[in-house]
């Protein structure tokens, strides 16, 4: 049950939230291909890039993506979330009845890990679907994908089963650095604001609240991670599998930080926030208020 609760917390807030979700792949894509003398920038900001889309691709466009996305956060968060609950209900992440910083990092990591794995291949046809655009405001590699069956179909003919998980050594550190903030702040934050008696003990604002200040640490901790793990998805393939603008993780971070600077790895930060910070605070407060109902409930 804490694995289903999980996942449909964040299905939730994922229906809130992926037009920003395709704000922001389309945000940190471009500039990409200037190497190869295609400079696409169409988008000036998170503003901008979301009135740019909904005039050209119409409002169908704000929303590309979203089966792949529902799918991915219940597998990833799912599992994720799921896990964590495990592990917390288990007693392991306190030390004298208090929540251990360290011991809820370390299970907030391994949970990402486990997630990341998980929903990697609904996360790489979700970047391929949300990047698809209009010529005229296409930014990054351009899949000609018709739908998630069609995407998956087509991934599997061309590169077999594990061309389904290409990008994934980019989603595992980014899912297990995010899971890890994500995770600790949260418990830390929930454990805090009761310790204040700001809100009465079983509140709903204590995990609005908790949700709210681990939405900003996730946000400044995970950006570099998801603009890295946005172009490793969407990068096109050879005939092999084999990405041709990047290798891996570490040559996508380098490539970025040398030709765009500290804040080529930030692009989109504005965009991630809105887009992170009310699925952060949506997907925790849902899976808190869902997890302590069925508590209530048995």
């Amino acid at each position: 049950m804490d694995f289903l609760l999980s996942g449909v917390a964040a299905c939730g807030a994922c229906v809130f939230t992926n037009p920003l979700e395709v704000v922001k792949t389309r945000m940190q894509l471009q500039g990409e291909l200037k190497s190869r003398g295609t400079y696409q920038v169409h988008y000036r900001n998170v503003f901008h890039a979301f009135y740019t889309i909904g005039k050209v691709d119409g409002l169908v466009g704000l929303q590309k993506g979203l089966v792949p996305g529902l799918l991915y956060q219940f597998f990833m968060n799912g599992i994720r979330l799921g896990s964590y609950a495990v592990i917390e209900s288990s007693g392991y992440i306190h030390t004298d009845g208090r929540v251990s910083a360290v011991k809820t990092t370390i299970a907030g990591a391994v949970a990402g890990v486990a997630g990341a794995v998980t929903g990697s291949p609904m996360y790489l046809v979700k970047t391929h679907l949300q990047s698809q655009s209009t010529s005229t405001i296409a930014v990054g590699h351009q899949y000609k994908h018709e739908g998630l069956i069609h995407a998956l179909a087509g991934i599997y003919r061309k590169h077999g089963i594990l061309g389904l998980w290409r990008g994934s050594s980019a989603a595992v550190p980014r899912v297990s650095v995010g899971s890890s903030a994500q995770l600790c702040t949260f418990s830390s934050s929930k454990e805090l604001v009761n310790d204040l008696q700001l809100f009465p003990k079983d509140s709903w604002l204590v995990a609005l609240s908790a949700g709210m200040i681990s939405s900003v640490v996730v946000v400044l901790v995970m950006t570099p991670f998801d603009v890295v793990s946005t172009r490793l998805y969407n990068q096109p393939v050879c005939s092999m599998g084999k990405g041709e603008l990047y290798k891996g993780f570490a040559e996508c971070f380098s490539k970025t930080l040398r030709k765009e600077g500290l804040t080529g790895l930030y692009k989109g930060l504005g965009a991630s926030y809105f887009r992170l910070g009310p699925h952060t605070i949506l997907s925790l407060f849902f899976w808190h208020e869902l997890r302590k109902s069925y508590q209530q409930v048995r």
